[in-house]
C-alpha cells in the first residue's frame, strides 16, 4: 500500500510563489505515475499536472507556463512549484499515485493541503 503526505500549502498574495511537496512511502517509486489535483469549494476535482516514472510531464492548460512538477526519486518526493499564483488557484491540492499504467488495479490519494491566494 502507498502512503502519500502533502505539505507546503499556505496563504500567498496574487503573483506570489509556493512549492508543494508529496512524500510517498513505497519501495517501487518507478512503478507509479504521480500527479497533482486540486478541488475548490463547490467544484469538482481537476487535474493540475502529472509526471511518469521516466520524467514525462503533462499540465492543465490553466497552469501551463506557471506551474512545474518534478520528482526526487532518492527521497520518494514529488514537488509542485507554483509561480504567478492567481486567486482562481485557491483550492485544496491533492497528491496522487497511479500504478494502473503498469498493471495495477487502483490509484492512491493523500489528504490534501490548502492553498489560498488572496491579498
Amino acid at each position: 500500500q502507498v502512503q502519500l503526505v502533502e505539505s507546503g500549502g499556505g496563504l500567498v498574495q496574487p503573483g506570489g510563489s509556493l512549492r508543494l511537496s508529496c512524500a510517498r512511502s513505497s519501495t517501487i517509486f518507478s512503478m507509479y505515475t504521480m500527479g497533482w489535483y486540486r478541488q475548490a469549494p463547490g467544484k469538482q476535482r481537476e487535474l493540475v499536472a502529472t509526471i511518469t516514472n521516466l520524467g514525462t510531464t503533462t499540465y492543465a492548460d490553466s497552469v501551463k507556463g506557471r506551474f512545474t512538477i518534478s520528482r526526487d526519486s532518492a527521497q520518494n518526493t514529488v514537488y509542485l512549484q507554483m509561480n504567478g499564483l492567481k486567486p482562481e488557484d485557491t483550492a485544496v491540492y491533492y497528491c496522487n499515485a497511479d500504478n494502473r499504467p503498469y498493471g495495477g488495479i487502483r490509484d492512491y490519494w493523500g489528504q490534501g493541503t490548502q492553498v489560498t491566494v488572496s491579498s
